[in-house]
C-alpha cells in the first residue's frame, strides 16, 4: 500500500488532485471557524456585492448571503453525500459481486439483475428513485448509492472469479474451510485494491451527480448551501453577477477533477489490469 502511495505522490497531476481533496476536507472540517457569516442568513441591504466587497471575500448573492460561507458549507454536503453514497454503493456492489463471482448458481440471476440496472441511464435511475421517495439529501444518497452498485458489482465479480481459481482457495476448501470464512478472510481482502480504486473514482461521479440533482431541484432544498443548488439559484443573475455561477461551478470542476486523477493514479499503482476483470 505504501509503495502504491509513493507512486501516486510521484505523479504530479495526482499530487495536485490530492492537494485539492485535502483542501476540501479542511474546508468541510473547519467551516465554522473560517467563515464569518451564516451561510443561510439573508441581508437584503447587501445583495449582489462583488467579490472582496465589505468583508465578503467572494461577494454575496441576490439574497445578500455570503458566497464564501455557502461555498465552504457546501463542501461539507458534497463530501458527506459523496462518502456515504459511495460507501453504501460499494457495500451493495461487493456483496452482489462477491456472491455472483463465488457461487456459479447465483451468477446468472445476479448478473441479469445487474444488466437490468445498467439498462437505465444512471442519472435517470436516480431521478426515478427520488421521484418515488421524495426530494431530500437523504433520498439523494439512497438513489446514488443504488445506481453505484452495478458497476462495482461487475468489477468485484471479475476479481472474485479470478481469485477463486487460485490454488490456495482449492487448498482451503480441501481443508474444510467454510465458504463464509474463505470469502471474508481470503477472497475479499484480495479485492481490496480494486475496491479502493472504485471508491475513489466513484466519489467524483457521486459529487457531480449530487450537484446535478440539486441543480434540478431534486436534491438539497433552499436555503441549504449546496454547490449545485447555488448554481441553480444564481443562474438567473449570471450576467450581472457571474460569480454566483462561476464560483460553485469551478469548485465542482476542481473536486471532480481531483478525485478522477487520484483514482486513475491509484488504479495504475494498485491494479493496472482492473479494466480487464469484468
Amino acid at each position: 500500500m505504501w509503495h502504491a502511495l509513493k507512486k501516486v505522490i510521484s505523479n504530479r497531476i495526482a499530487l495536485v488532485g490530492l492537494l485539492i481533496i485535502v483542501i476540501q476536507v479542511l474546508l468541510a472540517i473547519l467551516a465554522p471557524v473560517i467563515t464569518f457569516h451564516e451561510p443561510n442568513v439573508q441581508n437584503l441591504s447587501s445583495t449582489h456585492l462583488k467579490p472582496g466587497s465589505e468583508g465578503h471575500w467572494l461577494g454575496t448573492d441576490h439574497y445578500g448571503r455570503d458566497v464564501w460561507s455557502r461555498l465552504v458549507f457546501g463542501a461539507r454536503i458534497s463530501l458527506f453525500v459523496g462518502i456515504l453514497a459511495t460507501a453504501l454503493g460499494l457495500l451493495g456492489g461487493v456483496i452482489l459481486g462477491g456472491l455472483a463471482g463465488y457461487y456459479q448458481r447465483l451468477d446468472g440471476i445476479i448478473m441479469r439483475f445487474i444488466d437490468l440496472m445498467f439498462a437505465f441511464p444512471s442519472i435517470l435511475l436516480a431521478m426515478l428513485i427520488i421521484a418515488i421517495l421524495g426530494t431530500s439529501l437523504v433520498n439523494v444518497i439512497i438513489a446514488i448509492s443504488i445506481w453505484s452498485v452495478p458497476s462495482c458489482a461487475r468489477i468485484i465479480r471479475g476479481n472474485v472469479l479470478s481469485i477463486k481459481k487460485q490454488e490456495f482457495i482449492t487448498v482451503l476448501k480441501s481443508l474444510g474451510a467454510s465458504d463464509l470464512r474463505i470469502i471474508i478472510k481470503h477472497v475479499l481482502p484480495n479485492c481490496f485494491a480494486p475496491i479502493i480504486v472504485i471508491g475513489t473514482m466513484n466519489l467524483a461521479t457521486v459529487i457531480l451527480s449530487t450537484a446535478a440533482l440539486s441543480y434540478l431541484g431534486l436534491g438539497a432544498q433552499p436555503p441549504t448551501a449546496e454547490w449545485g443548488a447555488m448554481i441553480a439559484s444564481g443562474q438567473n443573475h449570471m450576467w450581472n453577477s457571474p460569480h454566483l455561477v462561476l464560483i460553485p461551478g469551478i469548485a465542482i470542476m476542481l473536486v471532480v477533477f481531483a478525485f478522477n486523477v487520484v483514482g486513475d493514479a491509484l488504479r495504475d499503482a494498485l491494479d493496472p489490469n482492473m479494466d480487464k476483470n469484468y
